[in-house]
């Protein structure tokens, strides 16, 4: 290979590795104007506000500190035009080269699991990972778009298949309203557990892959542009109006803000099929895209950088409201201790606690646990992890996993190993309300995707356990300080998930009638 083929190959695979840099740690301008509006918005002295305010630190620490705004830095995907007679063999080469450093970097978490082992990679590469997509245009430049979408937010994309039957709203048909109903039903339905306040791309027609794959492409649009079809500019600003009336709010907290953006794209279909395909992101918005010299292999400009910058550096701080106690905990906890607790308290962790996810829960089913859980508190966080120079393990960004996906195990371990306490976002559901109410436990939510301001809470990693899971789902041992996250569902019952869908199904039903 030729000294100017392995420059331009070099530099290729640097200006990869800035893109996927920047797309973890820096949140574009426009999101960041959106978030903004959304935390002015939002009545003061509310949980809605305090999350937002912690939304924003987390913001100010991932730039600072050159580290992911969100632990899940889920499946990365690229988008990428080449002009005519570049090798997009290359191109390929140095984006798995680029996510492999990143991953090293710990600018990624190491996210490829092996669907039937369970193995995870390492290194975010395997089959068919990291996603690239490659389409040849006439313009004399390469364009690469990379989206970051973690699995909170994946997890609650869905797809309709007009006609059907939507709860709260009724026969959504195979027209522009029925269209408006699946759009409101799909903000509905992803409550606090994508991490709201959140964005969404839809796609109308295509098939099941092409329609999920235009409504992720809306995703990447700018959040203030204005859609060409004039149909369906008025339907993406009637979804974002009448989406925040819902009371869902931050987090599900409830709140004015449940959705800061709609993007819609429409292609064509077959006579058979009429999809609604919606994509659903969290707030940690993370797309970003370059242009790139294809002789050279050099950035020649950034997307997203009109406007205004918000720095969230001087933005005053919300004040929790003050008919909701503050409470400090350390484990190990006491029944007494969980039972004085009900929905709507803040608590404040010292101490230890280990996290757990999937893997560590579908283990804990028919094994010992490797350590004493009785009365612990478990984490519902997959870490990006990082060792420092004397070979000790630091975390480099820690927010909490959507809690729903351990919902058949909860409770039972709950009860089999004395665990008091359990730590995640989006909230669980009856099985684990009952078993909370049985053994005396409680669900705390934190802030989904405030993972640097949870990793300034972790003052040492203490240990780790079934580190053959991965990083992600091994346990890992924490020491903990002021680590807050609110109480939302107690002991006694209550749960403020339930009521939030309650009282949001009953606002989405007002919006049954036919209006376009």
């Amino acid at each position: 290979m030729s000294q100017v083929a392995t420059s331009y190959l070099q530099t290729l695979e640097k200006s990869l590795y800035d893109l996927v840099s920047e797309t973890s740690t820096n949140l574009p301008k426009d999101v960041r104007r959106a978030i903004k509006k959304a935390k002015d918005a939002e009545n003061a002295g509310t949980r809605a506000a305090m999350s937002l305010d912690t939304i924003a630190n987390n913001i100010v620490m991932a730039e600072d500190n050159v580290s992911p705004i969100c632990q899940d830095t889920g499946l990365p995907t690229f988008k990428v035009k080449t002009p005519v007679g570049v090798n997009q063999l290359e191109i390929k080469a140095a984006i798995k080269n680029a996510v492999v450093k990143a991953t090293q970097d710990a600018k990624l978490r190491p996210n490829s699991v092996d669907s039937l082992t369970g193995k995870n990679s390492g290194d975010n590469l395997g089959d068919g990972l990291p996603v690239v997509k490659f389409e040849q245009w006439e313009k004399d430049y390469i364009e690469v778009k990379l989206i970051l979408k973690g699995g909170g937010c994946e997890n609650k994309n869905i797809q309709y298949s007009l006609p059907c039957e939507l709860e709260g709203l009724g026969r959504a048909g195979r027209d522009l309203d029925g269209i408006r109903k699946c759009i409101l039903h799909s903000v509905w339905q992803s409550q606090g557990q994508g991490c709201s306040a959140g964005f969404i791309g839809v796609g109308i027609g295509g098939d099941r892959s092409s329609g999920y794959d235009l409504a992720k492409e809306q995703l990447f649009r700018h959040v203030d542009d204005v859609n060409p079809n004039e149909d369906l500019a008025k339907l993406e600003d009637y979804i974002v109006e009448k989406a925040n009336t819902f009371g869902i709010g931050t987090m599900g907290f409830g709140g004015e803000a449940t959705l800061l953006g709609c993007k819609i794209g429409v292609m064509h279909r077959i006579p058979a099929s009429f999809y609604v395909s919606v994509a659903y992101n969290c707030w940690a918005y993370r797309r970003m895209a370059i242009d790139i010299n294809p002789t050279s292999g050099e950035i020649t400009n950034w997307h997203y950088q009109e406007g205004e910058k918000i720095t969230f550096r001087d933005e005053p701080k919300t004040e929790q409201q003050s008919e909701n106690n503050v409470v400090e905990l350390t484990a190990p906890i006491t029944e007494e201790q969980i039972r004085e607790l009900k929905v709507g308290d803040v608590v404040k962790i010292n101490g230890r606690m280990y996290t757990g996810r999937d893997a560590i829960h579908h283990h804990l089913m028919s094994h010992d646990a490797p350590v004493d859980l009785n009365g612990q508190v478990i984490y519902h966080c997959g870490p990006v992890m990082a060792k420092d120079a004397e070979g000790n393990w630091t975390v480099k960004a820690a927010g909490p996993t959507t809690s729903i996906r351990e919902e058949p195990y909860q409770g039972d371990i709950m009860k089999k190993f004395g665990i008091r306490a359990v730590i995640g976002k989006g909230g669980m559901g009856p099985k684990t309300l009952a078993a909370l109410q049985e053994h005396g436990g409680v669900y705390l939510n934190a802030i989904g995707g405030a993972a640097q301001y949870y990793a300034d809470c972790i003052k040492s990693v203490d240990g780790v356990d079934l580190q053959e899971f991965g990083i992600p789902e091994a346990m890992w041992h924490l020491n903990v300080e002021g680590f807050t996250a609110v109480v939302t569902m107690d002991s006694h019952g209550n749960s403020l998930h339930a009521d939030v869908e309650k009282s949001s199904l009953e606002k989405l039903a007002q919006f049954a009638e036919r209006v376009f």
